[in-house]
C-alpha cells in the first residue's frame, strides 16, 4: 500500500484504497457512506465498511462502534426549499466518550491529515454521542 508522507505528530498514512473508496462515493455515488479506522500495525487509515446507495442514515449510524473511534463520510441527499435535489458530503469524526483515551488521542492527532486527503467535503461534524450527529443535525447543516 502506497501513501503520501506521514503526519509528524501521529505518523498515520492514508491507504490508497481509502482515497479511491472515497472518490467512488464522491464521484460515482457507489457508496452511501464509508467508515474508516486506524490500523495501528500498518500505521494508516483503512476502509472498515461501506454502505450501498440504498442504505439509510440509520444503517450508517448502526455501523459505528459504540465504544471506539472512527472517521466516516456520509453522502446526504436532500431536497431544497426550491425543490432542487442536492447532495452534501459530511465528514464525521466519531469519538464516543466511553472510548479509550489512547484511541481518542490517536484519532484526534490524525484527523487533519486524513481530512485533507478527502477533497470535496462540505461539512464536518465532531460527535461524542449519537445525538450530536442525529439526522436532524445533518439536515439542518445541509440546508
Amino acid at each position: 500500500m502506497a501513501f503520501r508522507g506521514t503526519n509528524s505528530s501521529s505518523g498515520m498514512g492514508v491507504a490508497e484504497h481509502s482515497k479511491s473508496t472515497y472518490l467512488e462515493l464522491q464521484r460515482k455515488k457507489v457508496h452511501r457512506y464509508v467508515i474508516f479506522k486506524i490500523d495501528e500495525k500498518k500505521k494508516e487509515v483503512v476502509v472498515e465498511k461501506t454502505g450501498g446507495p440504498a442504505e439509510s442514515y440509520d444503517d450508517f449510524t448502526a455501523s459505528l462502534p459504540e465504544n471506539d473511534c472512527r472517521y466516516a463520510v456520509y453522502d446526504f441527499d436532500f431536497v431544497t426549499a426550491e425543490n432542487c435535489q442536492k447532495s452534501k458530503i459530511f465528514f464525521i469524526a466519531w469519538s464516543p466518550s466511553v472510548s479509550r483515551i489512547r484511541a481518542k488521542m490517536l484519532y484526534a492527532t490524525s484527523k487533519e491529515r486524513f481530512r485533507r486527503e478527502l477533497e470535496g467535503i462540505h461539512y464536518e461534524i465532531q460527535a461524542t454521542d449519537p445525538t450530536e450527529m442525529d439526522i436532524d443535525v445533518i439536515r439542518e447543516r445541509a440546508n
